[in-house]
């Protein structure tokens, strides 16, 4: 597998630094997550929907641009990236497309997490018996 940051056999500072801080903004979303579970009475799930209308709202007032520029994956992965990625494309589709983008910008631009967990959870489903 190719990766452009090991082109030349070693790992370089600048590539080093794009790592640790994906890690760093991604384990500090993850460690919030952690203490909201910890230490209130809000089930997994409430932080689920927390988490993705929260980095949809910061999404919309530019605030979570910033963090993305700073943590790249770290902060595009987790959930408030989702948030993030649909906010994000309805703004550009709406750009593009005008008052009909409202509607398909953030189906066109989370199709793709949208179908993987389409697809792996009826998967799942069907290898194994669920719960309940």
């Amino acid at each position: 597998m190719y990766c452009p940051c090991y082109s030349s056999g070693s790992i370089g500072g600048k590539e080093l630094q794009v790592y640790l801080m994906a890690f760093i903004v991604g384990g500090l979303i993850c460690i919030v997550g952690q203490l909201l579970m910890d230490l209130t009475p809000l089930t997994p799930a409430h932080i689920l929907v927390l988490f993705v209308v929260l980095g949809g709202v910061l999404s919309a007032l530019g605030l979570y641009q910033p963090l993305v520029d700073i943590g790249g994956a770290g902060a595009t992965v987790p959930l408030p990236g989702f948030g993030y990625s649909m906010v994000s494309g309805t703004f550009e589709e709406i750009d593009n497309a005008g008052f009909i983008g409202i509607f398909s910008g953030a189906l066109k631009s989370a199709a793709v997490g949208i179908t993987a967990a389409v697809i792996f959870g009826f998967t799942m489903a069907v290898l194994f018996n669920p719960k309940g």
